[in-house]
């Protein structure tokens, strides 16, 4: 009765054994998923940081592209509108040219009316009759010989005029001749950097696309729009000497220790620019 009773107590205390066993297991899961979960977390900020600050070196190649090949255009596009005001002074300067040619045709056809009317009124001072009509006569050759002075007048001044516009005309020629040599220059060189630095651009770009998927929308605005606002284009910058990169202002021992424990996004305090640790920053440039 006694070993009855002993192996009835052994064969409850297995069952309790093994009841207590299927307890423990889920504990254990559960207190590694969380752990895996709190890791997670701390790689997903890391390469939050990383694809920040990558994507600013890649953004600041594609602006040093965009700034030397934008000041070109600029100089092409002054180049072509100096160019188009010194042909159009040319020809208001021809069109002058031509009115002032008008101007001493009329005056030297002026002068031969005057001649053939002076040549006929000395022929009528032949017969006249009496002094009354000969003093009348002597008024009108008088009056064209006034009219043959003031037109040879006119001609000098209209020629002189003339000689100006051609030494104008000649300068400006020569000036529109060196511009346009130095847009075929710049045209060349633009044309040379472009099909230079347009698959680096297309690469770096598409390299910037692929970095912004591992941003979240919201801080891929803050991003932007820190970039937009600074005068270098700089919205991720590494510590530099206890300072921010972009402000030059000095960061406190602690908020340093956060920067370098990536476990959040943490921003200058002066100047709002994203901030990377000095160590991640050197890892992405040497890599």
């Amino acid at each position: 009765m006694a070993k009855s009773t002993s192996k009835a107590k052994s064969a409850n205390e297995t069952e309790t054994r093994n009841a207590k066993e299927p307890v423990e297991n889920p504990i254990v899961a559960h207190v590694s998923l969380t752990q895996n979960d709190v890791d997670e977390t701390e790689i997903s900020i890391e390469k939050k940081l990383v694809a920040l600050y990558s994507l600013q070196q890649i953004d600041s190649q594609i602006d040093k592209i965009r700034i030397i090949r934008g000041e070109l255009p600029l100089e092409v596009e002054d180049l072509e509108d100096e160019i188009i005001g010194l042909e159009t002074r040319i020809d208001n300067y021809i069109q002058e040219i031509e009115t002032l040619k008008v101007s001493v045709k009329e005056k030297e056809n002026v002068i031969k009316d005057s001649h053939l009317q002076i040549k006929r009124y000395e022929e009528q001072q032949m017969n006249v009759r009496n002094n009354r009509e000969y003093d009348s006569l002597s008024k009108e050759i008088e009056f064209q010989n006034l009219e043959i002075a003031l037109a040879e007048k006119r001609i000098k001044e209209f020629t002189h005029q003339l000689n100006l516009k051609n030494e104008e005309i000649t300068a400006a020629q020569k000036v529109l001749e060196e511009r346009k040599n130095d847009l075929e220059i710049k045209q060349s060189e633009l044309a040379d950097i472009v099909s230079e630095t347009e698959k680096e651009e297309l690469s770096l770009q598409s390299r910037s696309e692929e970095f912004q998927r591992f941003i979240e929308e919201r801080l891929l605005t803050a991003y932007k729009r820190i970039r937009k606002n600074a005068r270098n284009g700089l919205a991720v910058v590494s510590v530099e000497r206890d300072a921010c990169g972009g402000c030059f202002s000095a960061i406190p021992p602690q908020r340093q220790l956060d920067i370098r424990m990536h476990k959040k996004i943490i921003v200058c305090e002066y100047c709002g620019r994203i901030l990377v640790d000095h160590g991640l920053a050197s890892s992405i440039n040497q890599g």
